[in-house]
């Protein structure tokens, strides 16, 4: 994972400095340059994506300004600079196809390679049992609230505080990984979907990057106190089985802002942090984005 996280910097960084590669050129794997400015030239005609990612990843590309990009069905907002990002799933195969359409009328179609990676199985016992397979009611409620933070991934603003260079929003150790398989109390669940950083209930919560609080729920019944930051773009931030949450719905966030505390609620066996990210309703891997 680490040649993809230090290829993403670079990618971020040539960006900013107007030196693009040309699109079927390898990414560098030097060490990490600093975050982007998106200072690139508004005239700046070229096209770079990285030939290359891993299942999960955060994608950024570049493409001239005031250019139509499309990825599946799916048309992409461009920055004023000519920057875009999309999210690869845990479970996409590849090749990813997108179609950039210039301005003056002319098209290019870009194909980047997807690598695959390994999910192990990870076997979680001692969750209360009730979480694991609850009664009809309690499953009706849970659908209700996750439909509730669904909804919230909807945004498209225009904001590129994604182009932070993500930081951990606490300290500690890995405890699970995104799309590991889990299996509870025995019974087999849906991969996980983000990763889990063990540390001390209290223990506060930054945010990794600046964004908008669009979430923010104190009792969700699977993942307990429930956090949605929102970077632009369609990428966000979730933090669950918060033990408090110090900021409300509507509220800007700066990066390494204190925005909650690290607690044991919902579907969980001890006190950690669940960071997961999304592009709109694709999970990605967190991991990949921080140095």
């Amino acid at each position: 994972m680490l040649p993809y996280r230090i290829a993403t910097a670079a990618l971020l960084a040539t960006i900013a400095t107007s030196q693009m590669l040309p699109a079927s050129a390898q990414t560098t794997r030097d060490q990490p340059p600093p975050p982007p400015t998106f200072a690139t030239p508004i005239h700046d005609a070229r096209v770079v994506f990285p030939t290359t990612v891993s299942q999960g990843a955060m994608v950024i590309g570049k493409v001239p300004p005031g250019s139509e990009v499309r990825y599946g069905s799916r048309v992409l907002r461009v920055t004023p600079y000519g920057s875009i990002v999309l999210g690869v799933g845990r479970d996409e195969t590849g090749p990813l196809a997108i179609s950039v359409r210039r301005k003056d009328g002319t098209s290019q179609r870009i194909n980047i390679t997807v690598t695959p990676r390994d999910w192990p199985i990870e076997r979680i016992n001692g969750v209360p049992p009730s979480t694991v397979n609850p009664p009809p009611a309690i499953t009706a409620r849970i659908q209700r609230e996750q439909a509730s933070v669904v909804a919230v991934r909807t945004r498209d603003d225009a904001r590129t505080d994604f182009a932070q260079t993500f930081i951990w929003p606490v300290q500690g150790r890995i405890s699970g990984r995104f799309g590991n398989q889990r299996i509870y109390n025995g019974t087999p669940k849906s991969a996980h979907s983000g990763m889990d950083i063990a540390a001390a209930s209290g223990t506060p919560v930054k945010a990794p990057a600046a964004g908008v609080v669009t979430f923010a729920d104190a009792n969700l019944y699977l993942t307990g106190g429930t956090l949605v930051v929102d970077h632009g773009h369609g990428v966000s931030s979730n933090f669950l089985h918060l033990s408090r949450i110090d900021v409300k719905v509507g509220d800007r966030v700066e990066q390494g802002q204190v925005v909650a505390a690290v607690g044991a609620t919902g579907r969980a066996t001890g006190p950690h942090l669940h960071w997961g990210m999304n592009w709109f309703d694709v999970r990605i891997d967190p991991l990949l984005l921080v140095q």
